[in-house]
């Protein structure tokens, strides 16, 4: 089927991945909890529509192979993420690299791939959490443990814009490569909802192996 010019195909019956040629890295990319509950044409009162779609669409013409899905529901952040590693697992079993796959998760999303990360526990894959992360996190979600190669980007004026510096110290599993941005669009929790260049950019970077950022 198609979504505007993204081509897409089921992938495990639930996900989908927009194809291109010779695609060798993988993206998942997990969204957050407003869509989760909410239509893909829902507005947010605050910050408007998720552009879930044009997210990917981002991802996608950046030559990666994009696996994704809405999910539906309140759905539990650790079970979800059992399911991810599932199918990371079935990419590896292919001989896919480990370092070519990257889990991105904004918001609830983004505590998504924090539990892929320690669930899998795989120094060589990559992570992208965006706007997810408290310091209250470190009492309240002790069982997280970073692990694999991991950046971190939050904005300034966002109430989960906190530094993980605390939670990657704390972690025991090893990371190769951890970088952190600060944003400060003044947008709030909201610049997540859109394509911005500034967290879409280094996201795709970290994807392509570019660990400094260049």
């Amino acid at each position: 089927m198609k979504i505007g010019l993204v081509t897409v195909i089921i992938f495990y019956s639930t996900f989908f991945a927009c194809t291109k040629e010779n695609n060798d890295r993988y993206v998942f990319f997990l969204h957050n909890r407003f869509l989760e509950e909410h239509a893909l044409h829902e507005s947010h009162p605050e910050y408007g529509r998720t552009e879930y779609k044009e997210i990917l669409a981002e991802f996608e013409k950046s030559g990666l192979t994009v696996i994704s899905e809405k999910r539906n529901g309140n759905v539990n952040a650790r079970e979800y993420a059992l399911g991810i590693v599932n199918q990371i697992d079935s990419l590896l079993s292919k001989g896919i690299d480990p370092q070519k796959i990257t889990v991105v998760g904004t918001s609830k999303g983004g505590y998504i791939a924090q539990y892929v990360s320690t669930v899998a526990a795989n120094a060589d894959l990559n992570f992208v959490f965006v706007a997810s992360f408290r310091n209250s996190d470190i009492e309240n979600i002790p069982n997280i443990n970073y692990c694999g190669n991991v950046l971190t980007i939050y904005e300034k004026t966002d109430p989960f814009g906190e530094s993980s510096i605390e939670r990657k110290n704390n972690s025991t599993c090893e990371i190769p490569h951890f970088k952190e941005i600060e944003l400060n669009t003044g947008m709030g929790h909201g610049f997540l909802f859109k394509p911005l260049k500034e967290w879409i950019e280094p996201t795709i970077k970290w994807a392509n192996g570019d660990y400094e950022l260049k």
